[in-house]
């Protein structure tokens, strides 16, 4: 590699902006994913979710997929009052629905869980995938409440073998961190990026030594974050 520039992987693709941005700052993007998301195709959980739709729920998202997942047979705002976790998935919430609906945000399942919990909530849907970590419903039954999980995507992965080092790798997900070690061992000067709390700790069960954690839970503002971190060091 030209000591001069730095090499940043995305495990999820990245607008063609940031990549031009990062350019211009002497890192080069580039991007590889590590697992593939689709929704599940089921007539039946397609009607449940359109029954749901039409009656007040308390409705926890954790995820875009699982958003987006339910957006395609939901298009009028339910009547729900929902808890969310990071700013990605609660601005996609606000586009699909409204922000009236958002009742709480979370940095992370855990704290979110907390928040159900504090807010006296007995009964929530939990739309998920049919990879998820159990800390938020675990919270929730742990208190004597109820979650009910209505898996609506699936993920599956798809790990690669590297062909070099990069000196900085950006991960969306737990999902894409498994998927990523399954094959792969960064290098001792390899920086990692997290999108949260929760994809932090899934680094660390791997005992990875450099980790930087998003200043705000966003794709595209970790990348930036990323580029001005690996910028300032070809300075």
């Amino acid at each position: 590699m030209e000591s001069n520039k730095k090499y940043l992987l995305s495990t999820r693709p990245l607008p063609k902006a940031i990549i031009e941005e990062g350019a211009m700052k002497n890192v080069i993007i580039e991007e590889l994913s590590f697992i593939a998301t689709q929704p599940v195709q089921d007539e039946a959980l397609f009607q449940k979710i359109k029954a749901l739709a039409a009656e007040p729920h308390t409705v926890v998202f954790t995820s875009m997929n699982a958003v987006e997942a339910v957006a395609c047979h939901v298009s009028i705002a339910p009547i729900w009052q929902i808890y969310s976790i990071g700013n990605t998935t609660r601005k996609l919430i606000e586009e699909k629905w409204g922000a009236d609906l958002i009742v709480a945000t979370a940095e992370n399942a855990q704290r979110l869980g907390e928040r159900l919990i504090d807010d006296g909530v007995k009964e929530a849907v939990f739309v998920c995938g049919n990879i998820r970590r159990d800390e938020l419903p675990n919270k929730i039954r742990s208190e004597g409440g109820k979650a009910e999980e209505l898996v609506v995507y699936e993920t599956r992965e798809t790990p690669t073998v590297l062909a070099k080092d990069y000196d900085g790798i950006l991960f969306f997900s737990p999902s894409a961190v498994e998927a990523f070690y399954s094959q792969n061992k960064p290098s001792k000067r390899t920086v990692l990026f997290a999108i949260g709390k929760t994809t932090e700790e899934a680094i660390k069960q791997h005992r990875s030594h450099r980790i930087v954690v998003a200043n705000v839970t966003d794709k595209i503002g970790l990348a930036q974050q990323a580029i001005d971190y690996l910028s300032q060091e070809t300075e």
